[in-house]
């Protein structure tokens, strides 16, 4: 997978892009940390929260919004 953007919906919400722009999770501020939340799709369409490619990934959490630290660490699977 191809490094991930982020797209800042709001103060509290980041938006989660791969470089086809399907989002795979928001980012979301609780407290002074930012949460991973995993966002897929199954077979009807239907949003799956915590699914999707990155859903070993949810809940992780992160400092700051730097764009390629939280891309890395998303797409380490190691």
């Amino acid at each position: 997978m191809n490094p991930l953007t982020l797209h800042r919906v709001n103060d509290q919400v980041v938006r989660v892009l791969t470089s086809q722009g399907e989002c795979v999770g928001n980012l979301k501020l609780i407290g002074s940390v930012w949460k991973f939340k995993a966002l897929g799709h199954d077979a009807d369409g239907q949003l799956v929260p915590g699914g999707g490619p990155l859903t070993g990934r949810h809940n992780m959490t992160f400092a700051v919004l730097d764009e390629a630290a939280v891309s890395a660490a998303l797409l380490a699977w190691g």
